[in-house]
């Protein structure tokens, strides 16, 4: 009752009647064992194939077993007078075509330093050996064999600007060797690749790495290299954090060097990168950006602040800072990459900036010594610059209406110095007084005089002020708009 309660219940989870196509199954097998011995019984072993045979469940297993003896048979029958070290033609004045496909796995490192790429590489060599060929009908239909590649000869295909030290990050493979001599070897390979970086358009840059390959020894009369495919395979391509692969076109050259009288071809294959900008955008850009808006901000400081200079100094030092993180990852050239540039010009200006600030700051504490305003400078930078920079309250504040207003105070007094020189005139005594009271009149004409001259000159340091401020902002946007335009 148990066992039937199971039954029922898994009949019921699978949903459809498992014992029916069990049955199903013994009874095809049943069906082919009992037409192969009717077909043995009428006409005997002459008629029956080998498909037949196999597709016998009674003789899976031998054939099976029959095709491990042929492949073992097949492959001392194929190596017993056979040598790697020669080339595999018939005659010696034929030419060996070999057939190069390369798959881009991944871009493992860009060391833009050194100027070495590392690659993860799948090169596939194709060719004909015309001493490895059988009949497939002697071998019990053998179609394909897989040795290892060591066996075989093998051509000579190394990467021309290899930058690896040890030659040796290529793995042993097995090749695939099929009844009418074609060769297939398939070979994974980390390669290390020399590739003249150019950091002109740092961080916006595009880089284009060649893949040379082609024989060491043997020239273009003896063996030709044929391209499988316009392009390498980027089918099977990780993507990379840093680069974006925008193609690997294929080339083929034949060259003539100056050692040699004979062709040698090869096959380059030219991997066109662009840099992923949006880390050095985030990291070193828009960090350098804020700070240099900062300097143009020095200029609208209060001059009693103290704080005009060291705002400056401050900001060259940050720049300074990120200047030397961009030159430790860059190469040493001629070329300056345009990052380098941006940060070289935006030193250039703080550094101007705070010049600039030094020498307003001169003219802002101008002492009682100082000359007056010349009138060239009154009517250029405190009428029409002052109107320019929106600095309003120049030559409108309340010193120059008090100023007129002591002035009229000051004509008064003076009326009233003459009425009491009339009245005491007549007397000594009277004349002591008034030569005090004219003295006191003029110092206090002479203080006036002195902080008029010296607050014309803490104006005009203030419309320069505001006008290097706003120079200055414009000049810092245009450069940050060339610099984010090469993004684009």
């Amino acid at each position: 009752m148990k066992k039937q309660r199971f039954e029922i219940t898994v009949h019921h989870s699978l949903g459809f009647d498992w014992r029916h196509k069990i049955n199903e199954a013994a009874n095809f097998e049943i069906k082919l064992i009992i037409e192969f011995v009717n077909r043995l019984c009428t006409h005997g072993w002459s008629i029956i194939t080998h498909n037949e045979i196999c597709n016998c469940p009674l003789f899976a297993l031998v054939c099976w077993g029959a095709h491990g003896r042929f492949a073992q048979k097949l492959l001392n029958d194929l190596f017993s007078n056979y040598t790697n070290a020669l080339r595999p033609v018939e005659d010696t004045d034929y030419i060996i075509n070999v057939t190069l496909q390369i798959t881009l796995s991944q871009i493992i490192d860009m060391d833009e330093r050194n100027q070495i790429l590392t690659t993860y590489l799948w090169v596939r060599q194709v060719w004909m050996d015309a001493f490895l060929t059988w009949k497939k009908e002697e071998y019990d239909g053998l179609d394909t064999i897989r040795i290892p590649s060591s066996y075989v000869w093998r051509p000579d295909i190394v990467l021309y600007n290899s930058a690896d030290d040890e030659f040796s990050s290529s793995m042993e493979t097995n090749v695939v060797l099929r009844h009418d001599g074609q060769v297939m070897w398939d070979q994974p390979a980390i390669t290390k690749s020399s590739c003249s970086v150019d950091v002109a358009f740092f961080p916006f840059d595009l880089q284009q790495c060649p893949f040379t390959f082609g024989s060491w020894t043997h020239n273009g009369n003896q063996m030709d290299l044929i391209n499988a495919l316009d392009s390498a395979d980027l089918a099977d391509f990780v993507p990379n954090v840093e680069w974006e692969v925008l193609g690997m076109p294929a080339k083929k050259n034949v060259i003539l060097y100056g050692c040699c009288s004979d062709p040698y071809p090869d096959i380059t294959f030219m991997l066109h990168l662009k840099r992923r900008s949006s880390f050095y955008i985030f990291n070193l850009l828009i960090p350098c950006m804020m700070i240099s808006f900062l300097a143009p901000l020095g200029f609208y400081l209060p001059a009693d602040s103290g704080e005009k200079v060291s705002l400056g100094v401050t900001v060259l030092l940050a720049l300074t800072v990120f200047q030397l993180l961009v030159a430790e990852s860059m190469p040493p050239s001629e070329s300056v990459p345009l990052i380098g540039k941006y940060y070289i010009a935006t030193m250039t200006m703080v550094t101007a900036s705070t010049a600039l600030t030094i020498f307003i700051m001169n003219i802002h504490h101008c002492g009682p010594e100082a000359q007056p305003v010349p009138a060239w400078a009154s009517r250029l930078i405190l009428k029409h610059l002052a109107r320019i920079c929106f600095v309003q309250e120049v030559g409108e504040n309340c010193l120059g209406s008090s100023q007129r207003k002591k002035h009229v105070l000051t004509q008064q007094e003076s009326d009233a110095t003459s009425a009491g020189d009339a009245h005491w005139e007549e007397g000594a005594q009277g004349r002591e007084v008034c030569n005090h009271v004219e003295y006191i009149a003029q110092s206090y004409r002479d203080q006036r005089e002195t902080q008029i001259r010296v607050g014309e000159w803490r104006k005009v340091a203030k419309v320069m002020d505001r006008f290097f401020m706003w120079l200055f902002f414009i000049m810092v946007f245009i450069m940050s708009i060339l610099i984010l335009g090469k993004a684009v």
